[in-house]
């Protein structure tokens, strides 16, 4: 695992200042979201991830600005590197909190499918201006359950 934070850092380096400083950024809000989950009830997080809602949330398909997309490759690219396990609700939750801190709304969705030779999965994915930053990866199999929205 440290080889591949190693190798990931020196790839950071080829990076301008403020890549490496979203890089960074992005490693601690990961490090401490998995802190959290591991910690703290998820009934506790929940309500600094944005409105509870029952429906999916509406959002704009507008083309994402750059620094959403930003935010969204900082938190992936570091995610497959760090020491910790680094699962969809924990790159989810992190990303939203480095919009949250931009003022830049989004929302969260938890959801769970149910294959009939496997058990119950569960996964999460965060979308900001008509983009799914994180777990955009066969999102669409699972059925919304919750999801949390800033506004």
């Amino acid at each position: 695992m440290m080889g591949s934070l190693r190798s990931a850092a020196a790839k950071s380096l080829a990076h301008s200042g403020s890549d490496r400083f979203l890089l960074l950024e992005a490693l601690f809000v990961l490090g401490a979201t998995r802190l959290l989950i591991l910690t703290v009830p998820f009934k506790r997080i929940a309500p600094h991830l944005g409105k509870q809602t029952e429906k999916k949330p509406l959002e704009d398909d507008q083309t994402p600005s750059a620094s959403v997309q930003r935010i969204g490759w900082a938190v992936c690219a570091v995610a497959g590197h760090t020491p910790w396990e680094s699962a969809c609700l924990v790159q989810a939750i992190a990303a939203k909190w480095m919009l949250q801190r931009r003022r830049l709304p989004s929302t969260l969705y938890l959801g769970v499918a149910k294959d009939k030779d496997a058990p119950l999965q569960a996964h999460a994915w965060l979308r900001c201006q008509g983009s799914i930053l994180t777990g955009a990866s066969g999102h669409q199999r699972f059925t919304v359950i919750a999801s949390f929205a800033d506004g």
